[in-house]
């Protein structure tokens, strides 16, 4: 039995299927800087190499495009809503590069992420205080060995 996604056919459902959990991988775990091919593609049962064609065929975006996408979303959400720096925002999203932060939000929205800020701050609610916005986010780890929760690194001049 054929199935047809998009602009590929697909012999079998699972194919499809394990594509999908790659997929809702990506879609659970897009702020894990840990987050790789390897690992994606590990989840659909494919070699790296193989997964970036047949995601690519059955999504129309290779799956680096696709989890690009999905961080520079959610920091537009952060940006808009949560009183962090973007180099804050930057880690909470995924990427551990300020600079390729920055370029690739620039290239998908057209500005950089302060400008985007400066246009869209001021048009609903108030802005989340960042302590609570890493609290929700994961900012928050574990120190090694000593067991007491502390922050990242913070210049969003606030105390909670």
């Amino acid at each position: 039995m054929a199935l047809s996604v998009g602009p590929v056919t697909i012999g079998c459902m699972g194919k499809v299927r394990q594509l999908r959990l790659a997929k809702d991988a990506m879609d659970r775990d897009w702020a894990d800087p840990g987050l790789d091919l390897d690992a994606v593609a590990a989840h659909a049962g494919y070699s790296r190499y193989h997964f970036v064609r047949a995601f690519k065929a059955a999504y129309g975006q290779t799956p680096g495009q696709y989890l690009t996408h999905r961080r520079i979303e959610r920091a537009e959400e952060y940006l808009r809503g949560a009183n962090l720096t973007v180099t804050e925002i930057c880690h909470l999203v995924g990427f551990s590069s300020l600079g390729t932060f920055s370029a690739k939000f620039k290239a998908r929205t057209g500005m950089t992420p302060t400008e985007y800020r400066e246009k869209h701050v001021g048009r609903g609610a108030a802005l989340i205080p960042g302590c609570y916005a890493m609290l929700w986010a994961g900012g928050f780890r574990r120190r090694e060995g000593g067991g007491e929760a502390h922050a990242q690194e913070s210049n969003s001049g606030e105390a909670c």
